[in-house]
C-alpha cells in the first residue's frame, strides 16, 4: 500500500507512512569499510535510537542521510524522494542537528529563525518562532547574535530552527550536549512531542539511558554492520541472558565487548 500526498508517494507499513528508507547503503574510506550493506526503514512517529561503539559507522550514516556526504553505494529515500537524484526535495523534508551546532555569528537568534523559515518556504513563521523561543527558553535571547551564545543556547537554537517548518524527518547527533538539566528535560519532551505530531526521528547518542527512555526502536551498529534492529523488548528476547536487563547490557551483548564503555 502507499500513502499519496502532494509531490510524493509514500509506502505504508502497518498503515503508517515510511518516511526514511535505507537500502544496502555502504561507504568506504580508502581501505576502511565504514558502513557495509546497511538497510532499515523509519516510519512516521517513530524515534529510532542509533547506537554503537566509536567507529561503528553512526556518524557516516547520519551525514549521508543528511546529504553532507554523497550516496555512493545503495539507495536512500526521504519522504518518497531519492536522495541521490532528488536531493533538494529530499533535503526539504528533513532537518539535521549536529552535536555542536555553529550558528552564524552576524545573525541574531530571531534572524536565524527568519532565515530558516525562508529557506523552507514558511511564510507565517513569526508566531511559530515566538512559540518555539518560549518553549526552549530563548525569548530573552531573541536579539542576541549567534556568536554570543553559549553551547547550550546554540543547541536550543538548533532545535528551534529544525522545528520551525514542521519537518518529516529529524536527524540528531548527541542532541543534548551542553544542555543543563532544565534544558535536557525540555528537549526530551519536545522530541517526544515532535514524534507524536508524525515526524520520524533518528536519535544517535552514547547516553544509553537517553536512548532507552525515548526510542521506540533500536538500531545497533558495530564495525559498519547492523547487529540488531527492533524494540528493546525484542532485543531482550534476542539476548535472553539479559531478558530484564538495561540497554547498556544489551549493547555489550550485541557488540560483543563487555570490557569497554560505549
Amino acid at each position: 500500500m502507499t500513502d499519496r500526498r502532494p509531490g510524493f508517494i509514500l509506502p505504508l507499513v502497518d498503515n503508517v507512512p515510511v518516511i526514511l528508507s535505507v537500502d544496502a547503503f555502504g561507504r568506504s574510506y580508502e581501505s576502511h569499510r565504514a558502513v557495509d550493506g546497511l538497510s532499515f526503514q523509519l516510519r512516521a512517529g517513530e524515534i529510532l535510537g542509533l547506537v554503537g561503539p566509536n567507529g561503528a559507522g553512526k556518524t557516516t550514516t547520519l551525514r549521508t542521510i543528511a546529504g553532507v556526504l554523497p550516496v555512493k553505494e545503495g539507495r536512500i529515500t526521504v519522504a518518497g524522494h531519492d536522495l541521490a537524484r532528488q536531493e533538494e526535495s529530499a533535503k526539504r523534508a528533513m532537518r539535521w542537528i549536529p552535536d555542536d551546532p555553529q550558528p552564524f555569528d552576524a545573525l541574531t537568534v530571531l534572524e536565524h529563525l527568519e532565515f530558516t523559515a525562508a529557506l523552507y518556504g514558511q511564510r507565517d513563521w513569526r508566531s511559530r518562532a515566538d512559540e518555539l523561543l518560549a518553549r526552549f527558553e530563548l525569548s530573552e535571547k531573541r536579539d542576541a547574535f549567534g556568536g554570543e551564545l553559549s553551547r547550550g543556547m546554540r543547541q536550543k537554537l538548533a532545535f528551534c530552527c529544525a522545528w520551525i517548518a514542521r519537518p518529516a524527518l529529524v536527524l540528531m547527533d548527541e542532541p543534548l550536549s551542553g544542555l543543563d538539566p532544565r534544558g535536557i528535560r525540555s528537549a526530551k519532551h519536545e522530541i517526544e512531542a515532535l514524534a507524536r505530531d508524525g515526524a520520524a526521528v533518528i536519535l544517535s547518542s552514547h547516553l544509553l539511558v537517553l536512548i532507552e527512555e525515548l526510542a521506540t526502536r533500536l538500531l545497533i551498529l558495530d564495525r559498519g554492520r547492523k547487529v540488531f534492529e527492533g524494540t528493546l523488548d525484542e532485543a531482550r528476547a534476542r539476548f535472553p541472558e539479559h531478558s530484564r536487563g538495561s540497554l547498556e547490557e544489551i549493547f555489550f551483548a550485541a557488540t560483543g565487548d563487555g570490557s569497554k564503555a560505549p
